[in-house]
């Protein structure tokens, strides 16, 4: 099984929870490299690994070589993971863009909501119950994803929402060549001890990489 390199560096807010979600991820698949360093992102590098995690990073997080070696990579099978403020990341390159599926735009401040399964039969989402209540950072996007459609928000259940009753909030793509897999949850640092939420993610890796979570 190939390692999975988790990628968290940040230009801009940085999330408390970085290091809590790094950890995370290093509990659920062995092999994980985690970095900083954007000279990471060449094209024998990247093609050590199964997938590429981008763990709350935020900003302009990659050089040119990097953007190339990501896109490379991508298109030729490999594997992403983008969580909460992966959205926030390289904003103005396209392929990004396509990639994650869709940009933040803004959020209200954190409070609790309903959450409801769009989708019960991807693995990431099949252990979850039809709707419940969760904490988190609500963001809204700044264009709806050409994706498949996992989880939404309902936005009656919290104030300061922005997309209406259609409110995407985790999806998955095979566009590009690898498969993509973005949620927004992630925000807090609590939520990477929570079991459902783990299992979210643990799942969702093993979607990308095409192995067992």
């Amino acid at each position: 099984m190939k390692p999975v390199l988790v990628f968290s560096r940040t230009t801009g807010f940085r999330h408390d929870s970085i290091p809590a979600g790094v950890r995370c991820i290093r509990e659920l698949r062995s092999g994980v490299e985690a970095t900083e360093d954007p000279d990471a992102f060449t094209r024998s590098n990247l093609a050590r690994f199964a997938a590429v995690v981008f763990m709350n990073t935020n900003g302009r997080v990659l050089t040119d070589t990097g953007r190339t070696a990501l896109e490379g990579y991508v298109r030729g099978g490999g594997g992403f993971l983008g969580v909460h403020s992966a959205a926030a990341t390289e904003y103005g390159w396209p392929f990004y863009g396509d990639l994650v599926g869709a940009w933040f735009d803004r959020h209200p401040e954190v409070q609790p909501a309903t959450v409801t399964v769009v989708d019960p039969e991807h693995p990431a989402t099949a252990h979850l119950p039809a709707s419940g209540s969760r904490v988190d950072e609500w963001y809204d996007f700044r264009s709806y994803p050409d994706a498949r459609i996992l989880l939404r928000v309902d936005e009656s259940t919290y104030d300061g929402g922005g997309m209406g009753a259609d409110h995407p909030l985790a999806w998955c793509h095979e566009r590009l060549g690898g498969r993509s897999f973005y949620t927004a949850l992630g925000h807090t640092t609590e939520a990477y001890t929570e079991p459902a939420f783990r299992a979210h993610l643990g799942h969702a890796l093993g979607w990308v990489t095409g192995d067992p979570a």
